[in-house]
């Protein structure tokens, strides 16, 4: 029995060990290319004489606290009023649109084309709002914000450049943190956010692979947007899907690390935990989707096509992750404290975990002192994310579900999201006691994992515990938050 356990914790901590080898092999692309700090090809820098009609969407879905900041924001963007529409994407059940109307209004008294298009019914969630709004769109270029964003006055004039190449589909930028010093909890979100958008999107941009739109604080030229098959609501994340799609039709996209758009962060748990959930099965769903046209794609570099496999199918990376914390502390105990544990646990232990410190320490080196919580935070989330992985896996179909926004205050919704918390407190108790035991008996190699997982899913499990017990706000009137499950007809491509 311990030589088969044995057997299986080398295969998947050698799995975990790939995933961080990933890593460092994105970490030292981005070293490797900073000192020249340009992508794979020139990107054009200076606007044209004619700027081009620009549509700004705003998919709002009961977003009654931050949507007047967020009109008033964009309406505030240094572009010509007649080159500029505004279009407020509103599925919302409570009062959302009428905070709005003061925001539009001062838009509209600027020349700015704003209005606020509602639909009664929520059908393809975010992608069925942008879809809705893409047919009376005057746009050549179409801009989208989330609610919670807050571009800065030269947004359009630092993205729209790049569309001097007529080859270029979309363009990036950076996502910035308004409250990423909240808590341990937005501070932990934070460093793992940027080591995203500082040396994966960079890596990936800069040396001609593929990266994708971020659903949010992005312009699309609309001609890539109609080539690639429109939006579709066959996956929860219907950024990623036409991203990968647009640029199996050859259109190239443009990642402006320097431009920071700041957003809000999550502030609860479960707030967490839903988006997080979302964006795995999310990744998943789109890997099952695409696989096949990315593998037979013609004309694309195999390099190309084995760094977008591994970045569509990273989320595996999250059940093997899980099992691994369920066959390592009884493989432990069964090996009885062996002297040489440590020669068998701690290589592939800082390889796998070690690749993923220095790729999240470098993303975020003014945040070091959040790299233990990151690390925490991300272990915490192995259930929730493996749950996730696995819905997509069998194909289970589920409702978009959003992240709450408060804009600062204390916000108008709570969210009560389906969490593993039982498991996850089971999972804690498991680690942290075989770890004392593994301590008495002078077995160090195993140590370090062992506080890892148990403190790691100690915090999920009691800080989910705690916002279970706290009840849940909700605003009069209106729709509850997390939507049921639902099944839809597949529509994409």
């Amino acid at each position: 029995m311990p030589s088969a356990l044995l057997a299986l914790y080398l295969t998947l901590m050698g799995l975990c060990a790939v995933h961080g080898v990933h890593r460092l092999v994105l970490l030292g692309t981005y070293l490797a290319r900073r000192e020249r700090r340009k992508p794979a090809a020139p990107v054009p820098v200076g606007l044209p004489a004619l700027l081009p009609m620009v549509t700004v969407q705003l998919p709002v879905y009961n977003e009654r606290d931050v949507v007047a900041r967020l009109v008033a924001a964009v309406a505030a963007l240094d572009w010509p009023a007649d080159r500029l529409q505004v279009q407020l994407l509103d599925d919302s059940t409570d009062d959302t649109a009428a905070r709005a109307v003061d925001a539009l209004a001062r838009a509209r008294a600027r020349g700015i084309d704003a209005v606020c298009i509602h639909r009664d019914a929520r059908v393809g969630w975010k992608a069925g709002a942008l879809a809705a709004g893409l047919a009376s769109a005057r746009g050549e270029l179409i801009a989208i914000f989330d609610a919670d964003f807050v571009p800065a006055p030269d947004f359009l004039r630092r993205m729209v450049p790049p569309f001097s190449d007529p080859g270029v589909g979309m363009v990036q930028a950076r996502w910035g943190h308004l409250n990423a010093n909240v808590s341990a909890l937005t501070s932990a979100q934070a460093t793992l956010l940027d080591g995203h958008f500082v040396i994966e999107h960079t890596a990936r941009n800069r040396s001609g692979r593929w990266f994708n739109f971020n659903g949010t604080a992005g312009v699309w030229r609309r001609t890539c947007i109609e080539a690639a098959g429109g939006w579709a609501h066959d996956t929860l994340t219907e950024d990623l899907d036409l991203s990968y799609r647009a640029q199996l039709a050859g259109w190239r996209f443009v990642y402006l690390l320097e431009h920071v758009v700041p957003a809000e962060l999550p502030e609860s748990l479960a707030a967490f935990r839903t988006q997080q959930r979302r964006w795995a099965k999310g990744s998943v769903e789109v890997a099952r989707k695409l696989t096949g046209r990315i593998v037979r794609a013609r004309g694309v570099p195999i390099a190309t096509r084995i760094a977008a496999l591994l970045h569509l199918w990273a989320n595996l990376a999250w059940p093997v992750a899980l099992a691994l914390a369920l066959v390592f502390p009884p493989l432990v105990v069964l090996r009885g404290g062996a002297p040489g544990n440590a020669l068998v646990y701690l290589p592939l232990f800082l390889l796998s975990t070690g690749g993923n410190l220095l790729f999240y320490a470098a993303a975020s080196p003014r945040r070091l002192t959040s790299l233990h919580e990151a690390t925490f935070l991300a272990i915490g989330m192995t259930v929730n994310q493996s749950f996730a992985v696995f819905e997509a896996l069998a194909g289970r179909r589920t409702g978009f579900v959003r992240t709450p926004k408060s804009g600062g205050g204390r916000g108008s919704y709570a969210i009560s999201a389906t969490a593993p918390i039982p498991f996850e407190l089971l999972l804690a108790a498991v680690h942290l006691v075989t770890a004392a035991w593994a301590a008495q008996n002078s077995d160090w190699g195993s140590l370090p994992f062992l506080l890892l997982f148990g403190g790691g899913f100690a915090w999920t499990g009691l800080a989910g515990l705690r916002e279970a017990l706290v009840p849940a706000r909700s605003l009069p009137g209106a729709a509850p938050l997390a939507q049921p499950a639902v099944d839809l007809p597949v529509t994409g491509k």
